[in-house]
């Protein structure tokens, strides 16, 4: 296979050690539980590479949240990663052999989560979706086993200096981007000079915020107000009383649905104010207006745009298949998937450390262009040695040395009444 600008020469380093590690881990189920297992062989692990062959088994584990603060985004974002087992079937000669796990949304379970796969022998994930959790299994559970990561949802800037041994990759762009994009909108849409920040939390909520700060302040901004604020509480009165000190120009909020809901029912009605509201990914949920019992008229947001030139072809397949318009990062979890199976058959083995020498091999630009609707030939391709690149559905999916996007697209959206998401305006960054 044709070798590329590739950070991953430190992964020869873990060779036949970390394989081993990963085939020897047998033993409790670490308390997860396998949701769904579909074909293939765990044995697979265990044996050498097969070259050019397609005839054996890609395995591939999916790490995402069911329940917890962010079920609402979870669901439709592992329907996203399963999807490309549903298109490949009786498209190509590889048997797929998928294990979905359930992160709960919570560092903890994830990490259980994470074991079940790693026991099971699956060498590469698509997962997870909080950046809280998706640092908590990669520093405890990947890196050490020696098992890629693709997330496909975490964006917190910390993910970037991960002492990962080249195994950890995301294909929605860092925070780093969108706190700028954040404070481009702030200013440009509503000419805001003060502003106050309420965060969750956590490494997503933090690190975000004092990007969005840095940028803010970039640009003659004042933040006045830092606020920091607990997922799952009964009440968020207090806290947004103290995001509206010093009647700031606008509030950004970050966090997840779950602890949204009670954060704007609070707001609409405790306070007497329409100060514009700016949210994020996190919260970029059409049901977020109903669940909360009131038009959020003075909310929008920003959150990375799916723009890759498999767009349309994923757009129109999840749709077929899920009866639903796809949402945020369900394209960006079809791509890591996408990309997890294209290193899986250029590796030509289940093994963590080999599949993570093709990731960038198969993406980067230099290649016979893969997208979402030549999967199956671009399987074929990986196995025989042509050197591809794969265009994506929310980009294309191109890594840098730390296994981050180079560039994105965001999209900067308002919530409809009546349910759903309206995109308002575009904008492109590079890192």
């Amino acid at each position: 296979m044709p070798s590329r600008v590739n950070r991953r020469d430190v992964i020869r380093g873990l060779g036949a050690a970390g394989v081993a590690g990963l085939a020897g881990c047998t033993g409790g189920d670490g308390g997860g539980s396998d949701e769904t297992t579909t074909g293939g062989s765990v044995g697979d692990t265990n044996t050498t590479s097969d070259g050019g062959s397609t005839s054996r088994t890609l395995m591939q584990g999916v790490l995402l949240p069911t329940t917890g603060d962010l079920a609402d985004l979870g669901a439709p974002i592992r329907d996203g990663a399963i999807l490309p087992q549903t298109l490949l079937e009786g498209e190509t000669d590889f048997e797929l052999d998928f294990s979905v796990q359930d992160t709960q949304t919570d560092p903890n379970a994830g990490q259980s989560a994470a074991q079940t796969l790693r026991n099971g022998g699956y060498p590469a994930v698509t997962g997870a979706a909080s950046s809280e959790v998706t640092i908590a299994v990669a520093e405890n559970v990947f890196i050490p086993s020696g098992m890629v990561g693709c997330s496909p949802a975490s964006t917190s800037p910390a993910i970037t200096d991960l002492e990962d041994n080249g195994l950890i990759f995301r294909t929605p762009p860092t925070d780093a981007l969108q706190g700028q994009v954040l404070a481009q909108v702030a200013v440009e849409q509503h000419q805001a000079s003060t502003a106050a920040t309420m965060y969750v939390n956590n490494s997503y909520g933090q690190l975000l915020a004092e990007s969005f700060n840095s940028a803010f302040q970039d640009q003659d901004g004042q933040v006045a107000q830092e606020v920091s604020f607990q997922k799952g509480q009964s009440s968020y009165t207090s806290r947004i009383s103290q995001a509206l000190n010093d009647n700031p120009d606008v509030i950004v909020v970050i966090g997840y649905p779950e602890s949204g809901i009670q954060l704007f029912r609070d707001f609409y009605s405790d306070f007497d104010t329409d100060v514009p509201i700016l949210v994020t990914d996190g919260m970029r949920s059409a049901s977020l207006p109903a669940d909360v019992g009131n038009p959020l008229d003075n909310v929008t947001g920003t959150a990375p745009l799916a723009a890759g030139p498999g767009r349309d072809y994923f757009d129109e397949q999840y749709q077929a298949e899920y009866g639903e318009e796809p949402g945020v990062f369900t394209s960006q979890a079809f791509d890591a998937t996408a990309v997890c199976l294209l290193a899986n058959a250029a590796a030509g083995e289940n093994s963590g450390a080999a599949i993570a020498q093709e990731m960038q091999n198969v993406a980067n630009p230099g290649g016979e262009e893969v997208t979402p609707s030549t999967l199956a030939e671009g399987l074929e391709m990986a196995a025989e040695g042509t050197e591809i690149q794969y265009s994506g559905a929310s980009s294309a999916v191109d890594f840098d040395e730390n296994g981050d996007l180079k560039a994105a697209t965001y999209e900067y959206f308002g919530f409809q009444e009546g349910g759903g998401i309206e995109t308002l305006d575009e904008i492109q960054f590079s890192a």
